[in-house]
């Protein structure tokens, strides 16, 4: 009987590649704890840390067979888990900016960003928790964000102060910004 602990990194590959699960549950066990703490330290977020050690490992038992190592398998790893560790970062960074534009849109109602934010793949996420919103702030948001107008002529017409406009449009935008966790997380299945 094979002890499985005993093994180079280079035989458990070759174990691996021809579907021994045991082989496979030797690499988790001996790279997951080294690989989870190297993601923690880039992404600060257990969950997110979490997230790409599992996938990555999922990964590596559905691609056994066409697995192709150029260096060892220490070395496999560490790369594919920066990889996965850049993805989640640079989505994250993608998020933010889509956020920071509708901030920009609400601020200054342009109709290019309108424009951008109904081509982008979370709009429909977007309108719906704007849907959510309490009535007044709803009517107040949409519209400045779909009907262009300003403080000053949105107030005029629903018979409001400007500061209370204001109030409605920075506390929806302050709701919306609560999502973001949630809007990044799917923006990251989305790329997937």
């Amino acid at each position: 009987m094979t002890l499985y602990t005993t093994l180079t990194d280079h035989d458990l590959v070759t174990f691996l590649k021809d579907g021994d699960k045991t082989a496979f549950t030797e690499i988790y066990n001996r790279y997951k704890g080294l690989l989870y703490i190297h993601a923690y330290n880039r992404l600060r977020n257990q969950e997110e840390a979490d997230d790409v050690v599992h996938e990555l490992f999922t990964s590596l038992w559905t691609k056994r067979e066409e697995l192709f190592l150029k260096t060892n398998l220490s070395g496999y790893l560490y790369q594919a888990i920066r990889n996965r560790i850049i993805d989640v970062i640079s989505h994250k960074k993608v998020a933010s900016a889509y956020m920071v534009s509708l901030q920009h849109f609400i601020d200054h109602s342009e109709a290019v960003t309108d424009h951008l934010v109904r081509e982008n793949e979370l709009s429909a996420l977007i309108e719906k928790e704007i849907s959510a919103l309490p009535a007044k702030m709803r009517e107040v948001f949409e519209l400045s964000r779909k009907a262009n107008l300003s403080h000053k002529e949105i107030a005029g017409k629903l018979e409001l102060s400007e500061m209370t406009v204001k109030k409605h449009v920075n506390n929806a935008l302050k709701i919306l910004r609560s999502k973001f966790g949630l809007i990044s997380f799917l923006l990251y299945l989305g790329h997937h």
